[in-house]
This record gives C-alpha cells, structure tokens and sequence, in this order.
C-alpha cells in the first residue's frame, strides 16, 4: 500500500491511500470517518487501522493534489554512510572524506549520522541553495527505511519485524562543510536538505533487497545500482541502532548512497540554481526536486 500526505484542490492537507497506476488517491478520513491524524498517526496504529484502509468508489484524481513530505520524523533522521563500496571508493578518492582510515575502500562497521527534521521538504519543493553558506551542493540517492515497532536490543533475525515501509530520500550534502568541520553534522543538516517522497510503500509491498535505485541530474544518469548491494544491510542497521537506542515508530533510517555522486567526477559536479535531481527506486516511485536560487 502506498500513502502519501497531500495538500488537496479545497486546501486542506490530509493522508491518502495511493494507487499510482491508475493515478487515483483516496482520503483516509473518508475511508475511516473521524480520523484526521497524518502518516505518523497511522503508523503508530496501523495493526488496527490497515484491515479498515480499503478504497472503495473512484476516488479524487491523483494529478490535482500535490504530495507534501510524507512524513515529518518526530526527531533526527538516522542516517547511514558510505554504506556502497563503489561509494566509499569515490568519497576516499575525492579528498572530502576526512574520516576513513589509511587504504580503507569500506568501513568495517556503519557509519551512522544524523539529520535535523528541519531537512525533510517534499516532492517538488525547492532544494534552498545555501549559496552564503556552501559552494559544494551535492545530491545522494537513497532508500530510507521507516519503522513502525519501536524497541532497543533489536536482534538481527527479527529486525525486519520493525519495519513498517520505504521511502525515497536525497541525502543532499554541503561537501565543504562536510570536510571542513570533519564530523558530517552540519554539512548535512542545513534547513530543506532531506527531500522525501513522494510517499511511503508498506513493508508487505516493497522488497527492499532487490530494486533499482537511480539519479539524474537534469536529464543525465548519475547514478544507478541496486538497494541489495548495501554493505550493512537493513537487519544489520536496525541491530546496530537499536543496540542502545530505542527506536520509535516513524523513526526515518537512510540507507546509503551508491556511487555517481558529484564528488566522484573530476573535476566535482555540483548542483547548481535551476537544475532539477530526480531520484528513481523501482517498486516505490520518483522524487524529484529542482535546486532553489
């Protein structure tokens, strides 16, 4: 099931059940009369909620809304770097990467930042370009995970049992922060550096371990991989995180990005005003956002 956050033709906001393909949506609130929460609402009782989450009827055509972010994580975004070998390859060559270790091509355990919730903005809304503050805008296409069973000390056999979907998430970076403060912090953290969407995929929906994630910029491939080849697969980062802290449900977890990022390139290709990132992962949709002036 795919549900999304969206801002209707009468104004009003609200959570919808999805149907891509045939580019239909209907309001949770119709489906289930008296609810008016949003996505996390539904995350946090979607045993109960689900069985009831059955559209009916046509439904409001999918074209005259526009999807807002699908979810606003109640705390930072955990995220997960370097987690591709070709990535963690192209970052060392780079010379930005002040953390790996001498002739290190991959990490030995995750390497685990955090984003603000301020970062998260939607399909469609502009990518602020920061120009006073980084001269160094670069994109990262990723698979984020959301969990719906929250809990600490989470084994790695019964990790996947947390998980409640799959999003796409832009892990946009500000390189030069990135290096020149050493800790990744604030060169990812500036406001409207996450975008995220266009909507969530249910877990029972989605295989996480076999689809294709891919990135343009503009009208140019930049990237192109498959999820499965993460070097800490999504049991090992639930157990990772959850070793010590308890995870929550509508916690945002970023998987990694693969290689084609615009430090890879020689001479760096970073994003400009004007120029639009398009995110692909087959089974959940497109993101896509341009960069703001």
């Amino acid at each position: 099931m795919k549900i999304a956050m969206l801002h209707l033709t009468d104004g009003q906001h609200c959570a919808a059940v999805v149907d891509e393909r045939e580019r239909r949506c209907w309001p949770v609130a119709e489906l289930l009369p008296g609810f008016d929460g949003d996505i996390l609402a539904l995350i946090r009782d979607w045993e109960r909620i689900a069985p009831r989450l059955a559209p009916s009827g046509h439904g409001r055509p999918l074209d005259e809304a526009r999807c807002l972010a699908p979810l606003r994580p109640p705390r930072n975004l955990f995220c997960v770097g370097k987690n591709y070998r070709a990535h963690a390859a192209e970052f060392a060559r780079s010379g930005f990467d002040r953390t790996a270790a001498a002739g290190e091509d991959a990490p030995e355990a995750p390497v685990i930042f955090t984003k603000t919730p301020q970062t998260v903005i939607g399909d469609s809304e502009p990518i602020p370009r920061h120009a006073g503050t980084t001269a160094a805008l670069d994109y990262e296409a990723e698979l984020a995970v959301v969990i719906g069973r929250g809990g600490r000390g989470i084994a790695r056999e019964r990790a996947m049992e947390h998980v409640w979907g799959y999003t796409i998430a832009n892990d946009v970076t500000a390189r030069d922060l990135q290096a020149r403060h050493r800790q990744w912090f604030l060169g990812k953290s500036l406001d409207g550096f996450c975008p995220l969407g266009p909507w969530l995929v249910s877990a029972d929906a989605f295989d996480p371990a076999r689809a294709r994630i891919r990135c343009w910029v503009d009208d140019e491939l930049r990237q192109d991989a498959c999820t499965g080849d993460l070097i800490f697969d999504i049991p090992t980062l639930i157990a990772t995180l959850s070793a010590g802290i308890a995870l929550q449900p509508g916690d945002l977890i970023l998987t990694g990005t693969p290689a084609g990022v615009g430090i890879g390139f020689e001479p760096p290709r970073f994003l400009q005003a004007g120029q639009r990132v398009r995110i692909a992962i087959d089974g959940i949709g497109t993101l896509q956002n341009p960069i703001g002036a």
